[in-house]
């Protein structure tokens, strides 16, 4: 599919909002049906939101299996900020990650809503293999307090990005998401999330992620596959996929 025609689909479908979760330990309602939340609404979600705010979060992230999209999207993204969450009360967020919509092979993008403008879709990379892994993170510039950037596979992948207000604000997120295109569609999806961990200082403070919330509807699932240790050191200095950092999940539908 060209990039061109990819992107008009992304504006007009792809609205991936993040979340805004709340600190201490808690769970979303489990009970709900396929592709619908326990309020009925055809956004859900399986993932985490961290216990601390940040100033990044990164993830090895990998489909595990084809993604079926019946209508809509399915995306396992890491990000901060959400619906809401910005100086003014606006929505402001910034996340990175795999999707695919309804007819399209996975692809790798970055998003940004600020200001109270329409979310900004970047796409990265079209014809992501299932299986295939990528080292994605959002991450505050060091010295440049509110500037961020987009990383893949341990190199910037967008420029700067200033997001007003945003430094030291957010718990970051690790989720899988579905959309049900307005239609009541059973979307099926499988993501790995490895290496999870939280930025606490820009440039890159990496200690493992701890969760606070966790979002789990729609009948989804979630996997543990490694917990964060009691103790939280301080291992990269920069977003490299070679730290082994334990925090570790499966989320599936």
């Amino acid at each position: 599919m060209r990039s061109a025609f990819l992107l008009t689909l992304l504006s007009a479908a792809l609205v991936l909002a993040a979340l805004a979760g709340e600190s201490g330990t808690a769970r979303a309602d489990s009970t709900s049906s396929c592709g619908l939340d326990a309020d009925g609404n055809g956004y859900t979600y399986a993932g985490h939101q961290s216990t601390y705010a940040g100033h990044g979060v990164r993830a090895t992230i990998t489909p595990t299996r084809a993604l079926n999209v019946a209508a809509g999207h399915v995306a396992g993204w890491v990000g901060v900020g959400g619906p809401g969450q910005g100086v003014n009360g606006e929505d402001a967020w910034l996340q990175v990650g795999i999707a695919s919509l309804e007819g399209t092979k996975p692809f790798l993008y970055a998003e940004i809503a600020r200001g109270g403008r329409q979310p900004q879709f970047m796409l990265l990379e079209e014809g992501v293999r299932i299986g295939k892994s990528r080292h994605v993170a959002v991450l505050e510039i060091s010295g440049s307090p509110g500037w961020w950037q987009v990383w893949v596979d341990g190199s910037p992948a967008t420029k700067p990005l200033r997001i007003e207000g945003s430094s030291g604000r957010w718990a970051p997120i690790a989720t899988a998401e579905s959309w049900d295109g307005g239609k009541g569609a059973c979307n099926r999806f499988a993501f790995r999330f490895e290496r999870v961990s939280v930025s606490y200082g820009g440039g890159g403070s990496w200690r493992p992620f701890v969760s606070g919330y966790e979002f789990l509807d729609g009948g989804h699932r979630l996997q543990a596959l490694a917990t964060a240790p009691a103790e939280r050191g301080t291992y990269a200095s920069a977003p490299s996929s070679k730290s082994p950092l334990p925090y570790a999940f499966v989320a599936s539908s």
